[in-house]
Order: C-alpha cells, then structure tokens, then sequence
C-alpha cells in the first residue's frame, strides 16, 4: 500500500502547532506535525466526519446558519 499524502491545514502558519491528515477510501489518518515520524491515530471517513461535526457550532460556521466549513 502506497504511503499516504499528509496535508496540513492553510489556517496553520508555519510555525503553529498543528495536526496532518492524509484520507483513502477506508481511512482518514491524523499525525502532530511536529513529530512525523511517531505513530499516528487512523479512523473511518465515517468517523472522522462525526468528529467533524461536532465541531461545527450550532448557529453554522461565523454565525451563518446552514453555512458549511471545516479544514481548509
């Protein structure tokens, strides 16, 4: 199996602390970017978006309702 491609959020400067993923059709992977080489936590798309979604405030995405959102 090909070694995933990890991205890291645009809202994440440089220097910021942050987490990576790196999704296939069976898995969403999430490292510390700091520490690339430790092991890393691996979950289902199905997973991941539940994750996701709890994340979004109740009101949508800067106070718009309905509005979408997430990583960029």
């Amino acid at each position: 199996m090909p070694e995933p491609t990890w991205r890291k959020s645009t809202y994440s400067a440089e220097a910021a602390n942050c987490v990576e993923m790196a999704t296939t059709p069976a898995a969403v992977h999430v490292r510390d970017s700091k520490n690339t080489t430790d092991p890393h936590l691996t979950v289902t798309p199905s997973t991941w978006a539940g994750f996701l979604r709890g994340l979004r405030p109740v009101g949508g995405w800067l106070g718009v309702p309905g509005a979408g959102g997430g990583a960029r």
